[in-house]
């Protein structure tokens, strides 16, 4: 079973120099903190902002080469996380037969947010990650520690 994910936001980790990808429940009170890197999050917060950029990136062009094809983009799922790294699908139809790419979630969400498609996490994700830290961390957050990346 998958649960429906947005993204909450995005926040800069002094300790480990990387950023946070935060995925909220839609109807819950479930989180998924995935860490990724600085051009994937300047990915994620152009698409957050709507951004549109004179020519298109990398992530622009997926959507491109999925709307080239007739392939409706449905849905991404974060499907596992094998020693500390997550996998995604993203998931597309062109009416006749569903298909499945592997990707990493960072770059998953980025066009799901380009496309509007919704996000979901496996149920067993949530509950292999570790918890007592970094709940503890998220608890303590301000809404300050939501800055601005641009």
């Amino acid at each position: 079973m998958h649960l429906q994910m947005k993204v909450e936001g995005l926040l800069f980790d002094p300790r480990s120099g990387m950023y946070i990808l935060l995925l909220q429940q839609v109807d819950g009170l479930q989180t998924l903190p995935i860490w990724i890197g600085k051009p994937e999050a300047d990915a994620i917060a152009l698409a957050l902002g709507k951004v549109i950029t004179p020519r298109p990136l990398t992530h622009d062009l997926i959507k491109n080469v999925f709307e080239g094809l007739n392939v409706s983009i449905t849905k991404i799922v974060i499907t596992e996380i094998i020693d500390n790294t997550y996998y995604a699908l993203i998931h597309g139809t062109d009416g006749k037969r569903d298909i499945a790419v592997d990707s990493r979630p960072s770059d998953a969400v980025a066009v799901a947010l380009r496309v509007q498609a919704p996000i979901f996490v496996e149920e067993n994700v949530l509950e292999v990650r570790k918890t007592d830290e970094l709940d503890e961390w998220l608890k303590n957050l301000k809404p300050e520690d939501f800055g601005t990346m641009m």
